[in-house]
C-alpha cells in the first residue's frame, strides 16, 4: 500500500462517526473502505491495547459490501444517519453467528442462534460489526482485569487499566480501532471507562433501549448504551438503538425524545435558561485533586455559556454504594444460576473417584468456569437472599433504592440536569486494586446512583488531570428525558474543544496509527 493510501486511512479513522456518515452519503468513501481502514488499525493496535476478544473481519467486510451495493443502487431512503459506519460490540451482547462469551470460560465457544434487538437494529442500518470487545467477566468489575481471556490496556498509558466493565469498548473507540461501540452499564460500566479513556459514554433511561439479547448480570440495573468520541455520535447511536421493544418486558412503550436535535442545539454553546444542579454528595472529599479541578473548570464553562448552577442535595446517595452491593450480587446470584453445564456452555465432569452425579458436575463446571470476582458476587448475593437475611439485607436495600429515586425526583424539581465527576480517580495501574475489592468497588461511587434510580446519565471528557490522564464530567437527567442532558453535554464538549484547540483525543499518542501512516 502506498504512503498516500496509508495517510488516507489514517485521516479516515480519525473522523467522528457523523463525519464518516457524511462522507458515505456524499460518496466520498465507501463502507468497505472504512472497515478496511479500521481493520488495519486493529491489526496494528491490538498487540498494545487488546480491546477485542473476537475480530469479525469476514462478517464486517460482507456487511460493508452489502451496504455499498444498496447505496450504489440508491436504495437507502429511510436509513439512519450512521448507515454504513462500522461499530464494535461489547461481548455482553449476543450476536448471531459470532462467538459471545461475556469474557467467561463458562461460555467459551458459544455462538448465539439469534441477535440482540440492538444488533438487529444496527444490522438493519447497514453498520458493519468489527468484532466483540473485552470486559470484566459477566460485566463484574471496574478495570477489565477480571476477563477470563485477556487484559485490555488504556491507550493513554498501556500500563494502566481502561476502567470496567466495558474497558474493551472504551479502549477500542479511544484508540481509533472503531468510531463507535455498544456497551452495557449496570453500575457505571460505560461511563467509568469513558472517564478513564477520554471517551463519551451514555447510560440511557432504564427501559429506553431494549435489553433483549443483553446477557443478564443484574436485570433491574443493566442497560445497553453508546460509546463514542463525540456527544453527537453518541446521540446518533442512541437514537438508532432506542425505542420500545415487545421482546423486552421492561421496555418503555413511549417514543424517544429528540436526542440528536438536542445535541446539535448544544453545539451552538448557548445555555441560557438551562439550570444545572451540582450534587453536593458527589464531589469534593474522596476525589483526586486533579479530577476535582477539571470538574470545577468545566462547571465554570457551563456558567460562561449562560447556564445557572445551583447546589442540590440528594441525602440518600451516601447509601447508594451499600444498597447497590446488596441488590446487584443478589440479582447476579439468580441470573448466573443458569450456567450449570446442563444446557449450554462449558461442562466439566467430576474427577475420577467422585460420584458422577448432576450436582457434582454442576459444581465442577461452575468451579472451573467462573472467575474469582464472579464467585465472590454469587456468594454475596446468595447470602443476601437466604432465609433469615432476605428482609434485613435485600429488602432494606430496596427501600434505600426507593429513597434514592425520590432524591432524584426532588432534585429535578429544582433544575434541568444534575452534574458530578464521573470517577473519583484517573486510570490506575494494573494490579493496584485487585487485592482490595472494597477499594475497587469505590470506583463506581459516582455512577451507581443513576442505575439504582433508572435515570439517564452521560460521561464526557473534561480534560486531563495533573497526571496527564483523562477526567470525566457526568450529567444526569430525569427518566425518559435523555435529551435534556445532550444539550449541555454537547455545549460543554464544544467549549472545551474550543479552549484546547481541538478534541482531547487529538493529543493521545498513537504509535499504532503513526506506523500505519508511514
Amino acid at each position: 500500500m502506498s504512503q498516500q493510501d496509508n495517510s488516507r486511512q489514517d485521516d479516515l479513522v480519525r473522523l467522528s462517526a457523523a463525519e464518516m456518515a457524511d462522507k458515505i452519503r456524499n460518496k466520498e468513501v465507501s463502507s468497505r473502505e472504512l472497515v478496511e481502514a479500521e481493520l488495519k488499525v486493529i491489526e496494528s493496535a491490538e498487540p498494545s491495547i487488546q480491546a477485542f476478544l473476537h475480530i469479525s473481519k469476514d462478517e464486517a467486510l460482507a456487511q460493508a459490501d452489502a451496504f455499498d451495493k444498496k447505496h450504489a443502487s440508491g436504495d437507502t431512503e429511510g436509513l439512519p444517519e450512521l448507515a454504513g459506519v462500522p461499530i464494535a460490540v461489547k461481548d455482553m451482547i449476543v450476536t448471531k453467528g459470532i462467538e459471545t462469551t461475556a469474557a467467561s470460560k463458562i461460555l467459551e465457544g458459544w455462538v448465539p442462534p439469534y441477535d440482540a434487538t440492538v444488533i438487529t437494529k444496527i444490522k438493519a442500518a447497514g453498520m458493519p460489526i468489527l468484532g466483540k470487545t473485552n470486559l470484566d467477566e459477566f460485566a463484574q468489575g471496574s478495570s477489565t482485569e477480571h476477563s477470563a481471556y485477556t487484559t485490555t490496556h488504556n491507550p493513554w498509558d498501556t500500563e494502566r487499566v481502561p476502567g470496567g466493565s466495558g474497558g474493551g469498548s472504551a479502549s477500542a473507540v479511544a484508540s481509533f480501532e472503531a468510531p463507535v461501540a455498544l456497551g452495557t452499564d449496570t453500575g457505571g460500566s460505560i461511563r467509568q471507562p469513558g472517564a478513564l479513556t477520554g471517551t463519551v459514554g451514555v447510560k440511557p433511561t432504564y427501559g429506553g433501549v431494549s435489553r433483549f439479547g443483553a446477557i443478564a448480570m443484574a436485570s433491574s440495573l443493566d442497560q445497553i448504551g453508546p460509546v463514542s468520541r463525540t456527544v453527537l455520535d453518541a446521540a446518533l447511536l442512541h437514537e438508532l438503538i432506542g425505542g420500545y421493544d415487545e421482546h423486552d418486558s421492561t421496555s418503555i412503550p413511549k417514543p424517544l425524545p429528540s436526542i440528536v436535535k438536542a445535541a446539535r442545539e448544544g453545539q451552538k454553546m448557548d445555555l441560557k435558561g438551562v439550570k444545572v444542579g451540582l450534587i453536593k454528595e458527589i464531589s469534593g472529599e474522596g476525589f483526586q485533586p486533579g479530577v476535582q479541578a477539571r470538574f470545577d473548570e468545566a462547571l465554570k464553562a457551563l456558567q460562561n455559556m449562560g447556564a445557572e448552577v445551583v447546589e442540590v442535595s440528594c441525602p440518600h446517595l451516601s447509601y447508594a454504594l451499600g444498597a447497590y452491593y446488596i441488590i446487584m450480587p443478589s440479582e447476579v446470584s439468580s441470573n448466573l444460576a443458569r450456567y450449570d453445564g446442563m444446557r449450554y456452555g462449558l461442562r466439566v465432569m467430576p474427577p475420577t473417584g467422585t460420584d458422577q452425579t448432576a450436582a457434582n458436575m454442576m459444581a465442577a463446571t461452575r468451579e472451573a468456569g467462573f472467575g474469582d470476582e464472579v464467585k465472590r458476587r454469587i456468594i454475596l448475593g446468595t447470602y443476601a437472599l437466604s432465609a433469615g437475611y432476605y428482609d434485613a439485607w435485600y429488602g432494606s436495600a430496596q427501600k434505600v433504592r426507593t429513597l434514592i429515586i425520590r432524591d432524584y425526583e426532588n432534585a429535578f424539581k429544582q433544575c434541568d440536569v444534575l452534574v458530578s465527576p464521573t470517577s473519583p480517580s484517573t486510570a490506575f495501574k494494573f494490579g493496584e486494586k485487585m487485592d482490595d475489592p472494597l477499594t475497587m468497588y469505590l470506583e463506581d461511587v459516582a455512577t451507581i446512583p443513576a442505575n439504582l434510580a433508572g435515570v439517564p446519565a452521560m460521561s464526557i471528557p473534561a480534560g486531563l488531570s495533573d497526571d496527564g490522564l483523562p477526567v470525566g464530567f457526568q450529567f444526569f437527567a430525569p427518566q425518559m428525558r435523555d435529551d435534556l442532558m445532550y444539550k449541555p453535554a454537547a455545549a460543554l464538549e464544544a467549549a472545551l474543544d474550543q479552549a484546547r484547540g481541538g478534541p482531547m483525543l487529538q493529543s493521545l499518542k498513537t504509535p499504532w496509527l503513526e506506523s500505519l501512516a508511514k
